[in-house]
């Protein structure tokens, strides 16, 4: 019988090479591949980290395929990787908004990657170490939830197609972190059991978006510059450094002293002005989204009950979603804290995966 060939996307870390042997075991033909995504974007020169963790993850992933005994290839990314998510990152920032970039890049790069170069070796599948689920039903496939859900990365997988995911493989999805832990000591991957997390921001090796834009937009301080705090009714209340340097719920680094805790309320690109308020003034119990992907179809006109998550690690609130043409309204239960435009609003049926959007 001939065995099925899987295409997995390796980044030499426990989670894909803990999917790599898990596939073994299921007896398919698993080939790896890495992305070199974002080698010299880092524009600093004193920067230790320039470039060298992407380095790093070929090398690790490398060394995984020659202990499984299976094919490995690289594949160099760095332009398209830039183009789509890095300038994204960027244009948000500059228009007042805070991006997701993981959700884009699983979007519009991974996947899209990994199903190009499957057809150029001949791959039925392809297969990455995201913990969540992917179930066939009668007419469709869903995601599910990760069986921990405490490490489950279905928020960032909205934007995936039925003709991704009837090719694509989640074998992690039925495990916890713990499980994948262990598992890796058991079979004597000793240290990638004890590898730590990686951030955030993968192009961002010490997650200081403010020091990346200043680096990259080298003309940011001509172009945005100092501008005003104001509070909630326009009063003025001291001096910023520039609207892209700043988030929604933002408290602490605002270096401004208002006799009690203050926090940025809202983000006022054109005129360069952030808003601040009290901490009770950033509870919303509604939002709206753009550019949404549902993965099961619900009809338009109809509301719908669901759990919406605004950031990854909410636990996600109860609400009731309204589609209507080209956005999305969500009518939430209970107020929630610190909604902020330009992140994802993903839409759970208990466990399944309903889809998402872009908060605006």
């Amino acid at each position: 019988m001939i065995k099925k060939r899987v295409l997995l996307g390796m980044s030499g870390g426990i989670d894909s090479s803990l999917a790599a042997i898990l596939l073994i075991e299921q007896g398919y033909d698993v080939v790896g591949l890495t992305m070199k995504m974002w080698d010299n974007i880092i524009k600093d020169p004193h920067h230790k980290s320039d470039g060298s963790h992407a380095t790093d993850s070929v090398h690790e992933a490398k060394a995984v395929a020659e202990q499984l005994n299976i094919k490995h290839f690289t594949e160099n990314i760095v332009d398209e990787f830039n183009q789509t998510v890095v300038c994204n990152f960027i244009d948000e920032y500059l228009d007042g908004k805070t991006p997701n970039p993981c959700v884009l890049c699983n979007t519009k790069i991974k996947w899209n990657i990994l199903l190009r170069k499957a057809d150029e070796l001949n791959c039925d599948y392809i297969a990455t170490g995201h913990y969540a689920q992917i179930i066939k039903t009668d007419s469709k496939y869903i995601i599910k939830r990760a069986k921990g859900l405490k490490k489950d990365q279905s928020y960032f997988l909205w934007g995936l197609t039925q003709d991704i995911l009837k090719k694509s493989l989640l074998p992690l999805g039925k495990y916890t972190k713990d499980e994948i832990r262990n598992m890796a000591a058991e079979k004597g991957f000793v240290k990638l059991a004890q590898k730590k997390e990686s951030q955030d921001i993968c192009f961002i090796p010490d997650n200081d978006y403010r020091k990346y834009l200043k680096i990259n937009v080298p003309e940011i301080a001509q172009k945005v510059g100092p501008g005003n705090f104001i509070s909630i009714n326009g009063e003025y209340l001291g001096k910023h450094e520039g609207y892209p340097f700043y988030t929604i719920g933002q408290r602490k680094g605002l270096k401004i002293a208002l006799g009690e805790p203050m926090y940025v309320l809202k983000i006022n690109a054109k005129p360069n002005e952030i808003v601040l308020g009290k901490r009770g003034e950033l509870y919303k119990k509604e939002l709206r989204v753009k550019n949404y992907h549902l993965i099961n179809d619900i009809p338009t006109n109809t509301e719908i009950e669901v759990t919406t998550k605004v950031r990854y690690k909410s636990e996600g609130v109860k609400s009731t979603i309204k589609i209507e043409g080209s956005v999305i309204t969500v009518y939430f239960q209970k107020e929630v804290f610190a909604i902020t435009p330009g992140q994802s609003a993903v839409f759970y049926k208990n466990d399944m995966l309903l889809g998402g959007g872009i908060i605006v």
